[in-house]
């Protein structure tokens, strides 16, 4: 089974959180999902934002990196929102990256290395109309991201029927909130949240089986 390092949102690990790494493990993958909060969690993405503004935003992301180095460097990175930055930085940076899952946020290509690394399969998820995703410039570096990795082996835009053939997917969902995927907020939808989950699960069993990107 896949080993799986989850980061939480500018709401810290919330019970949506907790409960999301559960499903995980219910699957038979081992999780681990830090807090990087330190007990704090927030109900608003301003509350949140504040919090981590205070912290200081480098300051989470490099206590993300320092916990993923205490572990295997086999490992699923999961990030939703604030909890990207580590995410994406270790998997395009710390060798061994299996996979990665990159929520409601994405950083440009160049921000911790100008390519995606061959060979590692990346799901991209996020509303449509977030303003937050596509004000801010996140929804411009999914797709540059995507489009600098589809000329990789393996690299594709619309995907495939196995991980080989679809390396790099960008999933945009009907809708507009941020939090979409987290049980515990306003945000959470249903429907989106059991599609963003059930792909999750899909990419594991691939990575699980063997399946290269």
């Amino acid at each position: 089974m896949a080993n799986v390092l989850v980061f939480h949102s500018e709401l810290g690990l919330t019970p949506g959180l907790e409960a999301f790494a559960d499903l995980l493990r219910d699957a038979g993958h081992t999780v681990t999902a830090p807090d990087l909060y330190d007990g704090q969690t927030f109900s608003t993405l301003e509350a949140g934002l504040e919090y981590a503004g205070e912290v200081g935003l480098e300051t989470l992301e490099a206590l993300g990196v320092r916990i993923a180095e205490q572990l295997p460097e086999d490992l699923v990175y999961i990030g939703f929102s604030l909890g990207v930055l580590p995410a994406q930085r270790l998997a395009q940076t710390r060798p061994g990256a299996r996979g990665a899952v990159l929520i409601s946020t994405c950083v440009p290509p160049g921000a911790y290395a100008y390519t995606w690394p061959a060979g590692v399969p990346l799901q991209i998820h996020a509303m449509a109309e977030d303003p937050v995703f596509v004000e801010e410039g996140d929804l411009d570096a999914a797709k540059n991201l995507v489009e600098s990795t589809a000329a990789e082996p393996g690299g594709a835009w619309d995907g495939g029927a196995t991980l080989d053939e679809a390396s790099v997917k960008l999933i945009l969902y009907p809708g507009s909130t941020h939090f979409f995927a987290d049980i515990s907020s306003p945000d959470y939808d249903e429907d989106y949240a059991h599609a963003l989950t059930a792909s999750v699960l899909q990419l594991l069993r691939g990575i699980d089986d063997g399946i290269e990107d």
